[in-house]
């Protein structure tokens, strides 16, 4: 297969952009000079798919001030190229596979979520606020804006993404770095950044898992059509998963692997474990101004937006798991969206294996290219998402501590030979049942969930001294980020039911003072 794209570097006040090709199907990407404005893409074995260019991809308007605008319409990759012939399962396993890294390469990528909220109401902030603040770090600190038509919807900078989550959460996705200390001076950066702007405008950020005190009605609607049809979509399953949309925040980490065979074994240890790192972070004890039942209601919620797109993915656990069940897994997941020609068109919940066929009613007859691939990876929410690399996502929002103390812990287990072989020598015989069963439970009764004739705080000792080996053989002096966690563990007391004394003592059932125990 050969493609050849035609670049044109403009040096004029409006410069036009390409999305980046993915390096899966298309083989490895092999250019001159930057001015040579051509490249070569080599085949794959799966077959020839000719491509020809379809469309920019985004566009970059020069300001005086020197920044940029980056007009999109969200996170959507748009798809620069359109297949003259249909993609095959075939192409998107090769996608996956292109996701394996020598270990030298390996790196961890950290993200967070924190709500806005009014100084003097202690109300979400709502959109308008949100644009401010935006275009206030833009200016001061120099990041590129992300524009949906006239609406800012987030920033860029480098490999460094803020953006906007359906309920106006704003997200960090930080770059991928090498070391953990890399990840603190990042976040600890970007905090001093949002907080510089954002304290001048009467605002604040508060680190929990779930909104503590304003009903749904409250939350602020950001201006994002991707997001109004997730909502329509998610609404068919009630409230919850709505709620669940709206009204969380969470922290990720996410790692690489190495060929088939180890993304086999981190997949499998972190399924198992994610409950435990439920428990661990749990951080959402609060609803509407008082105590919701949970230690973590931000994971009960998550599993019930879609059942199919959720979960613990048993599959995973079968002999016969790789790339290519992982593919069959997500062809069949209800599609929510297709994006064309900087539109969101919703598909009404039919397949990927549908689109691959050309049954999408509305766009009936075109086929995928693989950036639809790679946007509807991101509609599937399950405890670990597998891309070019493995998403951990059963963590509660937190304080800064916590937000280090994410990657440390999986970094720790997952990346170190030897912490890596006794987590899943511990797993070995955790039946689907215990499994689900944790997943179930942990958001109720967290460190205090009895598993196996013992507290799943007594699980998390031997689970955390594995980390901190772990963390400890890689000689980077990394171990410390897992003091918060050792707290945890030492005292049996998770972060939520810190805040649940506080609040039937210290706060007189107050649920205001959250707020300022919670700022960053």
């Amino acid at each position: 297969m050969k493609l050849f794209i035609q670049t044109e570097i403009c040096r004029m006040e409006l410069i036009y952009q390409k999305g980046s090709l993915s390096p899966m199907v298309l083989g490895k990407v092999e250019s001159n000079t930057r001015e040579g404005a051509c490249f070569k893409l080599s085949s794959l074995s799966s077959g020839s798919v000719h491509y020809q260019f379809l469309h920019k991809d985004r566009e970059i308007v020069r300001h005086r001030r020197g920044r940029r605008v980056i007009v999109a319409t969200g996170p959507a990759i748009e798809a620069p190229v359109i297949a003259t012939e249909p993609l095959t399962k075939d192409d998107l396993i090769h996608y996956m596979v292109s996701g394996c890294k020598p270990k030298e390469k390996w790196r961890i990528g950290t993200e967070h979520e924190k709500f806005g909220f009014e100084f003097d109401t202690l109300r979400p902030i709502n959109y308008k606020q949100i644009s401010a603040l935006l275009n206030g770090i833009a200016v001061r600190f120099d990041w590129d804006k992300i524009m949906e038509g006239d609406n800012i919807i987030g920033l860029k900078t480098g490999k460094q993404s803020i953006s906007l989550e359906p309920g106006g959460q704003i997200e960090l996705s930080g770059a991928p770095f090498k070391t953990l200390h890399q990840t603190y001076d990042e976040i600890n950066s970007h905090l001093y950044q949002a907080k510089t702007v954002a304290e001048e405008m009467g605002i604040g950020f508060l680190g929990l898992g779930f909104q503590p005190k304003w009903r749904l009605q409250d939350i602020p609607q950001v201006p994002k059509v991707r997001y109004d049809i997730l909502k329509n979509y998610f609404s068919k399953f009630g409230s919850l998963g709505i709620h669940s949309l709206l009204m969380t925040c969470s922290i990720q980490v996410n790692l690489d692997f190495s060929s088939e065979a180890d993304m086999i074994k981190k997949m499998r240890a972190s399924l198992a474990l994610q409950p435990l790192a439920t428990a661990l972070f749990a951080n959402s004890p609060f609803k509407q101004g008082f105590p919701n039942g949970y230690a973590s209601f931000r994971s009960y919620l998550s599993g019930q937006i879609d059942k199919r797109r959720t979960g613990m993915l048993p599959f995973v656990f079968n002999d016969t798991f790789g790339f290519e069940q992982f593919v069959d897994y997500a062809l069949d997941v209800p599609m929510v969206f297709v994006y064309r020609k900087n539109k969101y068109i919703a598909c009404g919940g039919m397949s990927f294996r549908d689109f691959m066929a050309g049954k999408l009613p509305a766009i009936r007859g075109q086929v995928p290219t693989i950036s639809d691939w790679e946007n509807h990876l991101t509609t599937i929410f399950p405890e670990v998402r597998l891309k070019r690399y493995m998403e951990m996502r059963g963590a509660d929002g937190g304080p800064l501590s916590m937000l280090c103390a994410l990657p440390a812990f999986w970094v720790g287990l997952l990346y170190d030979e030897v912490s890596l072989h006794n987590v899943l020598d511990m797993i070995a015989d955790w039946t689907a049942e215990d499994r689900e069963y944790l997943r179930n439970q942990v958001p109720f009764t967290g460190l205090k969930t009895p598993f196996q004739g013992r507290l799943l705080q007594q699980v998390a000792e031997d689970v955390l001294k594995w980390a901190k080996d772990g963390l400890e053989r890689r000689c980077l002096n990394e171990s410390i980020f897992l003091d918060p966690l050792i707290e945890v563990v030492g005292t049996g007391v998770t972060p939520a039911e810190k805040l649940l004394d506080m609040y039937n003592n210290k706060w007189v059932n107050n649920i205001d003072h959250v707020f300022r125990e919670c700022c960053y």
